[in-house]
């Protein structure tokens, strides 16, 4: 049997929670569907999140999960196989397993996928002793011999700013990296080595990493930085007429939205990394209130206009 609801929200991540909180606060009836797949799953803690520094990924959602369920919003494991927008103007989700809700509004705050470079062993250690946010996790890998991987122009600027956590900094050409001259002077003045050459694997030994692999030649590294493109998980935004656009720092693809999250689709608001990739989990977090007050306001206007429409029906009859 199909559940009305006044929003369902897709995704279970800062964003998403923090969007069902919101709405359920404001006593809006809130399903939240939630893939279970956090984009910083691998991530030992969460940085830069003022009064939660540190805390572990997994607890941080189990906490927001109890307290969306505490103010009577409904969290469900699960993942939307589609959803489309009913004549009526309303939307309705079919998950997996082939039940069905219907809604009068859709927040999607399904994230994104990290696209690493094809190197063989990079993948196992991303989030970890592989990363790319310097705000993240650089204080983790502070003064430890930190390894860029070059993947296009912007890795030169991780280079320079990584330089600030450690003086120990390799940019790796990888092949994808052309410094003009002035950027050879910022990274010589700056102390950072530069070794050319295409990256062949990464080094380990006994789950740790040690370095990278070019021309068969070992060269040690502790902690590795790349550029990953950002791929915002597209097919339900695609479902309801959304399309993803190049980001303009040329960092992958996104979805458009209004500052609130609202969309070019009547009814449908985008909150996190599905917007904003560059977010982190304190921006993701803000950006679900936001796009969570602006559906309750929506809501609240179409409450009012209904609530007139009928006490003029009712007066005319009078």
């Amino acid at each position: 049997m199909q559940k009305h609801y006044d929003a369902i929200i897709i995704g279970g991540g800062a964003a998403g929670l923090s969007a069902a909180l919101t709405l359920s606060r404001a006593r809006r009836k809130v399903l939240l569907v939630d893939a279970g797949e956090p984009r910083n799953a691998p991530a030992s803690g969460v940085h830069g999140l003022l009064g939660n520094e540190g805390i572990a990924p997994a607890e941080l959602y189990r906490i927001g999960r109890n307290e969306v369920t505490g103010y009577g919003g409904t969290v469900r494991p699960g993942r939307v196989q589609s959803v489309q927008q009913e004549p009526s103007g309303g939307f309705s989700a079919t998950l997996a397993d082939g039940t069905a809700a219907a809604a009068r509004r859709i927040i999607l705050a399904v994230g994104l996928v990290d696209e690493l470079p094809e190197i063989p062993g990079l993948r196992e250690h991303w989030g970890r002793a592989v990363l790319h946010c310097p705000y993240c996790h650089g204080w983790e890998v502070r003064d430890q011999q930190i390894g860029i991987i070059g993947t296009g122009p912007f890795s030169v600027h991780q280079a320079l700013l990584f330089r600030q956590w450690s003086s120990s900094v390799t940019l790796f050409l990888n092949d994808a990296v052309e410094p003009g001259e002035d950027q050879f002077d910022q990274l010589s003045a700056r102390g950072v080595s530069v070794v050319d050459g295409a990256v062949q694997q990464v080094d380990s030994e006994a789950g740790r990493l040690t370095g990278v692999r070019i021309d068969g030649r070992h060269h040690a590294s502790e902690a590795l930085v790349v550029g990953p493109k950002f791929r915002a998980r597209a097919e339900l935004a695609k479902q309801l007429g959304l399309v993803p656009v190049e980001h303009p720092a040329g960092i992958g693809e996104y979805f458009e939205s209004d500052p609130d999250g609202s969309t070019v689709v009547p009814g449908v608001w985008l909150a996190g990394n599905v917007r904003n990739p560059m977010g982190q989990v304190g921006l993701s977090m803000a950006e679900g209130v936001l796009a969570g007050a602006s559906v309750n306001n929506s809501l609240m206007l179409e409450d009012v206009a209904d609530a007139v429409a009928s006490a003029k029906e009712l007066a005319s009859w009078a």
